[in-house]
């Protein structure tokens, strides 16, 4: 098999390197690839442009230390510096701009910022101990607007004047109370107390007024009530209206279960609340409020007229769920899982590409709103004058709409929505005017399209996408008005990139199998690209790495072919009858088969050390992955484990057929879903992996959280049969192969009591074969070098006790 020499493969270092070089025939060890990564190189981390597009910025880990230095780069000259503490007072954030690029303004150090584009000059707009983010530019362009916390502020660029865009208050009014009557006798009864109310209603219609006569005063507050908490708040450009989202302020959130510290700095043991079981208590809905800043007027955005909104997508489970139980005499449960009439909703979060967006002139508003039950998102415009959401796209999926691909925005004629969609089955890009029909952006096919940027002009569309093969990155870029898709970078492990201001270059973030990612620019319509970091270390890149080799592999169950990450010997002629060994990626939806570099570099060097100590290794993007469409991702609907487990056994047959593997000596390890998948390979499949490493499993979903796992297995309550297919512990009885079990106690993700209450479940049944190691400082992601290595060693040890390679 091919190896890789890397520091022939990159371009001369403009970074200072501190390793030495090691000598690239020096066999890997276990103290060497579970040290602290310090010795690999950093990744280049959140690259932007400077406001006058002559620069790049972007962040590196210090060696030995979280703190991440900024680093500044010319894109022409190629030549990187470091930033002192004198100078990043005088760097910049990341930039947006005013509609005619006369100004920019940006974030730094929590503050707020002004630049004259033309001239440079640059104005600090605030100075306060709280974070300021969004700033946007009016739609007119004289004032630059900005939040703290759910709280805008607009600031005048003439006048320097800063004020609150609306003063927000959740509470009732207080001048809206209603007298009962009791205190009608009082007003009837008492002259004095009339007097009173008087005065105080005159003093408040003469603010009404004033307030409307002068634009100089703060205006009257809104008051929201009592019983609602903020989630989100969205100014529009115009500085016209303001939508809140809002969710009861008094929601249980059902009972926390807890995790123990036990290693602590006061040396005694400290208990910490962690988040909810699934099913335990129902999310928070969401509502939605406009508020009309000018005419100080407030609207209720009603959700009930969406389509399909009333329907009920479980119908045929929960009357399945619901005859059991009345059977059962649980009537009152069964009453509990009545549908409701209509479906309680949240906005999807930003941070999943969706929320709030407004067009530029401030015009329009789109809002992404999903069911609590996930199996429907709409995409709706607001009718400012009738004050109501109407539906402009509807995507409903049986199983469940996926976190990702949820990208939408406004072109540039504020009147055209753009969006990502898998309603062909693959994420692409469409577009819809407000009144008029649908548009595919980018040609249909079996492919994913993902971060659309728009151009500032308008004209093009920037994505990432895997035309080419479903493990080859690249940023294409489309006309707004749609057509094909032309390559702009030639990576296949592209994997971020940033437009310049003026739109004429890109900067890229890349990165190989054994590389991190790093920065380079090129133009934007394509072309050679210029390489401006290498921030890989000769000890790390003088070793000759396996490149893995990406193979198809048959399904046997109608799926198609299943990509995968094959690691052996350079000389195939030895792998005859070698011990194998599966790694298995976590999150299930991942995708882990690219030509990128891995989150999993430290299991791809353990993988490195068993081919030298004589196995194969083989990393599948089995169903559930990323990057396949919405079929592969959806396959484990109900059945989580059961897809999943038949591509590994289609592996294993793959090796044993191609490889000379010994089907009796076969191993499997992976963390998290990886772990999860560990388990199930070894209780659902038993003798089929000589052995297995879990390592921080979720071992029963009823104990995982609401969000990720609902959205697969529906609630606990309405689809149990869904979790007791899924989860390992149901299939204890099944142990027979050496199982290894690893976590962190203060795992906040998957709790260590999911590998604490397996391993009980063995005791009870007798097993054998079985352990448990727990790392009381490690939460999910490890993070000290002394666990990793200890994790790994004893991964390392009972391979080589079970598999027997045969050589170490």
């Amino acid at each position: 098999m091919r190896r890789l020499l890397l520091s022939a493969l990159i371009a001369s270092c403009t970074l200072p390197t501190v390793a030495a070089a090691a000598p690239a025939t020096a066999p890997l060890d276990m103290e060497t690839i579970m040290a602290n990564p310090d010795w690999i190189g950093p990744a280049v981390e959140s690259p932007y442009w400077s406001v006058d597009g002559r620069s790049l910025y972007y962040s590196l880990k210090r060696d030995g230390s979280p703190v991440r230095d900024l680093y500044k780069v010319d894109p022409a000259g190629g030549q990187s510096r470091k930033l002192d503490a004198v100078a990043m007072s005088q760097a910049e954030g990341p930039a947006v701009f005013d509609r005619t690029h006369r100004h920019a303004a940006f974030v730094l150090h929590g503050d707020v910022f002004l630049v004259d584009v033309t001239s440079g000059r640059r104005t600090q707009v605030t100075r306060t101990p709280q974070q300021e983010l969004t700033p946007q530019f009016s739609a007119t362009g004289d004032a630059l607007q900005f939040r703290d916390g759910n709280d805008w502020y607009s600031y005048e660029l003439a006048s320097g004047v800063t004020s609150p865009a609306a003063v927000l208050k959740f509470a009732d009014d207080p001048q809206a109370k209603k007298t009962d009557a009791l205190g009608e006798q009082q007003l009837a009864l008492f002259k004095t107390l009339r007097e009173i109310k008087a005065d105080k209603d005159a003093q408040r219609d003469e603010q009404q007024v004033l307030d409307a006569a002068d634009a100089g005063r703060v205006s009257q507050p809104f008051w929201l009530g009592g019983k609602l908490a903020p989630v989100d708040t969205e100014l529009s450009p115009d500085g016209r209206w303001m939508l809140v989202i809002t969710t009861p302020k008094d929601v249980d959130s059902g009972k926390a279960p807890q995790i123990s510290h036990y290693v602590t700095d006061s040396g005694y043991m400290e208990p910490e609340d962690a988040r909810t079981y699934v099913g335990r208590a129902d999310p928070a809905p969401q509502s939605l409020m406009l508020l009309d800043l000018v005419h100080h007027q407030q609207y209720a955005l009603k959700t009930d007229a969406l389509p399909g909104i009333k329907d009920d997508p479980l119908a045929d489970i929960r009357n399945r769920t619901l005859a059991a139980l009345k059977k059962a005499g649980k009537d009152d449960e069964a009453s509990a899982l009545k549908a409701p009439d209509v479906r309680p909703l949240t906005v999807l979060s930003a941070d999943n590409g969706g929320g709030i967006v407004w067009s530029d002139d401030g015009r329009n508003a789109a809002v992404q709103l999903r069911t609590i039950d996930n199996k429907d998102r709409w995409i709706a415009s607001v009718d400012f004058t009738h004050h109501a959401l109407v539906s402009q796209h509807r995507l409903r999926d049986s199983a469940w709409i996926n976190w990702n691909f949820n990208d939408f925005g406004w072109l540039k004629d504020g009147r055209t929505l753009w969006y990502l969609s898998e309603q062909s089955g693959y994420s692409q890009l469409f577009s819809k005017t407000i009144d008029g029909k649908v548009t595919a952006l980018t040609p249909a096919g079996k492919f994913e399209v993902s971060h659309p940027l728009l151009s500032d002009d308008g004209k093009w569309f920037y994505v990432r996408t895997n035309q080419v093969a479903p493990y080859s990155y690249d940023v294409y870029r489309v006309r707004a008005t749609g057509g094909a898709l032309t390559r702009v970078t030639n990576y296949q492990g592209m994997d971020d990139f940033k437009l310049s201001p003026d739109g004429t270059q890109l900067a890229v973030l890349h990165s190989s199998p054994y590389v991190f990612a790093q920065l380079a620019v090129q133009t934007s319509a394509g072309g050679d690209a210029r390489e401006l970091t290498n921030t890989m270390k000769p000890a790390y890149t003088a070793h000759a790495w396996i490149a893995p080799k990406i193979v198809q592999i048959p399904s046997s169950h109608g799926a198609g072919v299943i990509y995968a990450k094959y690691y052996g010997p350079a000389d195939e002629s030895e792998a005859a009858k070698r011990p194998a060994v599966f790694f298995v990626h976590g999150a299930g939806y991942l995708q882990n088969v690219t030509l990128s570099s891995t989150y999993y570099f430290r299991e791809q060097m353990f993988n490195n050390l068993l081919v030298q100590k004589g196995y194969v290794v083989l990393d599948m993007d089995y169903r559930a992955s990323d990057g396949y469409g919405r079929a592969w991702r959806t396959a484990i609907y109900r059945q989580m484990g059961h897809p999943e487990l038949e591509d590994l056994l289609d592996g294993k047959a793959w090796l044993v057929k191609n490889h000379g593997v010994d089907p009796q000596r076969v191993g499997v390890y992976g963390g998290s879903y990886g772990g999860f998948m560990t388990e199930i390979a070894l209780l659902r499949a038993p003798g089929e992996f000589a052995a297995g490493a879990a390592l921080r499993a979720p071992s029963d979903w009823t104990s995982y959280n609401d969000e990720y796992t609902s959205d697969i297995l529906n609630d606990p309550q309405l689809d149990p049969e869904a979790y007791k297919a899924s989860s390992p512990i149901e299939y204890a009885a099944n142990l027979r192969d050496p199982l290894l079990i690893e976590h962190g106690l203060i795992d906040d993700n998957v709790m260590a009591s999911d590998s604490i209450r397996i391993y009980q479940r063995f005791v009870e049944l007798h097993k054998q074969n079985f352990w448990i190691s727990l790392y009381p400082l490690e939460r999910h992601g490890f993070e000290h070098a002394d666990d990793w290595y200890d994790e790994y060693r004893r991964i390392g040890e009972l391979f080589d006790t079970y598999l027997k390679p045969t050589r170490n």
